[in-house]
């Protein structure tokens, strides 16, 4: 049998009516380009990310970049971020021509280690740049206390991490300003590219409004220089009706996760992702860690079962980021993650015999190879 890694179509049709509906509501009204819906659907996230403001965005990769130039973060400073994440992490920091400085990921979570960030301060640093990889949010109270001390800016990189909390506190609340993306395979995907900043600073709110719009404060007039990162209506008919399906769809992806890492954790050669205590975890992607890996992921395809690697290589050792200088080891947690790691099919409506097929190759991969431990 075969399991995709991913079934966009199975989330689709239960609510293909209602979508369809939304869509022709947007076509009859003619507001293509931001809009009501727009601005009905920047109210609907704010609350849900605990914070007071929001401005929809073309896509993740320029709600980071807006939200960098919000915070006039430019040439000359240095943005402390993590190695192992999507491109647009390091990306953003570049196209406003910062400097991103790398700090090696906590193995167990795959998100930056705080521990690690002091060393990396420079008179330059301006900002600290966290991702909530895979779902789960940084350890944000030793982020903000070191921002704090040293007068720094928080941009959240929460694109995978739309209803994640720690401690209770939702994704998207702790930082000056925080960015999410609506790509179709997110956990709130819409049909095609789209994104939000999300804070509780009005002032940062408005100018990514502003900025959004090429930086145009009123008709024809623009006081600063900014891009065309503007929301489509589109889109946000469409992310509002899935929005009411979000709670539904974590919960079962939730479930999702627990069954595998109960079914995995004594499969010797597996490490199931680890879940902190204090984390509301809602799985963007389901990651295990095997020192096979790529044995592992060709089993699996021969067996028509889709899994993800990501990241295969880190950000620092990216072909574009080599003027910064980083060489292969200085950040040995993320390379060996990008070793490692494999993406296991966990959205919302895999069925439960298509987890036991999972379940029962990876467990027949182990038998018959033999493995080294993992650390």
């Amino acid at each position: 049998m075969k399991v995709p890694l991913q079934d966009l179509n199975a989330g689709y049709q239960p609510i293909r009516t209602e979508i369809l509906q939304a869509v022709t509501q947007v076509l009859d009204s003619q507001y293509y380009v931001l809009g009501p819906k727009v601005a009905e659907l920047e109210e609907k996230i704010a609350p849900l990310c605990g914070v007071s403001f929001a401005a929809g965005v073309s896509s993740g990769s320029d709600a980071l970049l807006l939200a960098l130039m919000a915070l006039d973060i430019g040439p000359g400073d240095e943005v402390i971020t993590t190695p192992f994440s999507f491109f647009a992490t390091a990306g953003s920091i570049i196209r406003v021509g910062a400097k991103p400085v790398f700090v090696d990921i906590n193995p167990l979570t795959f998100n930056l280690d705080p521990r690690k960030i002091e060393s990396a301060l420079t008179p330059q640093t301006k900002a600290i740049m966290p991702v909530h990889l895979f779902g789960q949010v940084a350890e944000m109270n030793e982020i903000l206390d070191m921002a704090k001390r040293y007068k720094l800016f928080v941009i959240e990189d929460a694109a995978q991490a739309i209803g994640a909390k720690r401690n209770g506190k939702p994704a998207g609340s702790f930082g000056d300003a925080s960015c999410l993306s609506f790509y179709p395979t997110k956990n709130l995907g819409g049909a095609g590219d789209g994104g939000m900043v999300v804070t509780n600073r009005q002032d940062i709110a408005e100018k990514v409004k502003q900025l959004r719009q090429h930086g145009e404060t009123s008709r024809y007039q623009h006081l600063k220089v900014g891009i065309n990162g503007r929301l489509d209506g589109i889109q946000a008919a469409v992310l509002l009706v899935k929005l009411a399906y979000l709670d539904q769809w974590t919960s079962q992806r939730i479930a999702n996760a627990h069954y595998y890492t109960k079914q995995l954790q004594n499969i010797k050669g597996i490490t199931p992702p680890v879940e902190e205590n204090e984390s509301y975890h809602i799985y963007h992607q389901y990651v295990i860690r095997c020192c096979n890996r790529d044995q592992l992921r060709e089993f699996l395809k021969q067996r028509d079962i889709g899994s993800g690697v990501y990241y295969p290589l880190p950000l620092h050792l990216q072909p574009c980021f080599s003027s910064l200088g980083y060489m292969p080891g200085q950040f040995p947690e993320a390379e060996l993650a990008a070793q490692e790691v494999l993406a296991l099919p966990v959205y919302s409506e895999l069925p439960r015999n298509q987890q036991d097929i999972v379940i029962a190759t990876i467990q027949e991969f182990c038998s018959s190879v033999k493995s080294s431990p993992l650390r």
